[in-house]
């Protein structure tokens, strides 16, 4: 069997980022929040405020409203990495249906966070009931699926540079339905290069080369240009 070239895989991964989001049932918060259901609510956090830690018990699913959610994870030797920054519309949590009993990453809100908060027995529920939101939930985790294999893809056979651009995009919500944010959420050069896998002064000097080109502005917060879609797709 031939094997795909790193190119070949790299523009594969690339479009991911178009298509990730797409395709997905949009799912009607208030009115599920309005439908009958003793295990759920909804929960306000303040920026930087831990949702749950690495180690405590799994036992609920979560939707970010507003706001957004650092995943993070420690080894024993104190190392910590970012696995995933996620936003609006996103779940988290969902390890306890499969039968996870602990939590495996760390929750941390990054921004003033409002989330649905859905206990395991009620989230059971709802999927076997209520079709709508069972569409939205199994879109979720199939999206969720092809962002990690295109991750890993990334780590695999991308430079620091295409890692950066492409976790830009993504971010910025690149390729989501409707209009793209293109503002970053409040994220650091540190948390930038814990999430690809580099140092800080890389992060720093791409960042710069970025602005230099036009493919990102700084005006109180980062604001993403699609022409930054270039990086990612350059061989």
């Amino acid at each position: 069997m031939s094997q795909m070239s790193p190119t070949v895989v790299s523009a594969k991964a690339s479009r991911s980022i178009k298509k990730v989001n797409l395709g997905i049932p949009v799912f009607d918060l208030k009115l599920f929040l309005d439908s009958a259901g003793l295990g759920r609510k909804v929960a306000k956090f303040r920026a930087k405020e831990t949702i749950f830690a690495q180690g405590d018990p799994a036992k609920t699913v979560m939707y970010i409203q507003e706001g957004g959610v650092k995943l993070s994870v420690v080894n024993q030797t104190g190392k910590e990495a970012v696995v995933a920054i996620l936003g609006p519309g996103d779940f988290f949590g969902e390890g306890c249906l499969a039968g996870q009993a602990v939590s495996i990453a760390t929750a941390t809100t990054i921004a003033p966070t409002t989330v649905l908060l859905i206990e395991k027995d009620e989230m059971s529920r709802v999927l076997h009931g209520e079709h709508e939101f069972s569409d939205r939930f199994i879109a979720h985790m199939l999206a969720r699926n092809i962002r990690v294999e295109a991750d890993l893809i990334d780590q695999l056979f991308n430079s620091s540079e295409k890692r950066l651009a492409r976790t830009l995009l993504l971010l910025a919500r690149y390729g989501a339905p409707g209009h793209p944010h293109k503002g970053l959420p409040k994220v650091s050069q540190e948390m930038l290069a814990e999430m690809i896998g580099t140092t800080r002064s890389r992060v720093n000097f791409f960042m710069n080369k970025f602005r230099k080109l036009g493919f990102i502005e700084y005006n109180g917060e980062i604001r993403i240009n699609d022409s930054l879609l270039s990086v990612v797709l350059h061989d």
